[in-house]
C-alpha cells in the first residue's frame, strides 16, 4: 500500500490530507474537513491537473505583454509544453479581457486567455 501525504489547496483551511493506494487505485482519504479536500485529494494523485497564468507577448499595444491564463485545468504534466506554446505566441492589439490568445493550448482542449485589456496604438 503506497500513502501520500498533500496540502490541500481546495480552500483557505489547507488541510493535512492523506491519501491511501493500492494498485493505483485511492483506497482512503483522511484528514480532510470538507468534500473539497476529498475531490482534491482523489484528482491529485490520479490526474494532477493546474491552472496556469502567465504573459504573452504583445504587437502593436499600448503595453508589451498581456496577462494570460488558461481558461481551465489543464494536466501538471502538459504544463512545459503549454508554456512554450503561449512564449512562443504574438498577439495583436487591442486585446480584451476573456479573447483567446491561444487555441487548445498543448492539445489540452483549454483555451489560453487574456485577463487584461491592451489598447493598440
Amino acid at each position: 500500500m503506497e500513502k501520500r501525504d498533500l496540502t490541500c489547496i481546495g480552500c483557505p483551511m489547507g488541510c493535512q490530507i492523506t491519501v491511501e493506494l493500492e494498485d493505483g487505485e485511492v483506497i482512503s482519504v483522511k484528514g480532510n474537513t470538507c468534500a473539497i479536500g476529498d475531490k482534491y485529494a482523489r484528482n491529485e494523485v490520479t490526474h494532477p491537473e493546474r491552472t496556469v497564468t502567465t504573459t504573452a507577448v504583445i504587437e502593436g499595444g499600448d503595453k508589451p505583454r498581456v496577462s494570460v491564463k488558461t481558461a481551465g485545468n489543464i494536466p501538471k504534466d502538459k504544463i512545459f509544453d503549454a508554456m512554450k506554446e503561449i512564449d512562443s505566441t504574438i498577439a495583436k492589439a487591442p486585446v480584451h479581457i476573456g479573447d483567446v490568445i491561444v487555441k487548445d493550448v498543448a492539445g489540452t482542449g483549454v483555451d489560453v486567455v487574456a485577463t487584461r485589456e491592451i489598447a493598440a496604438v
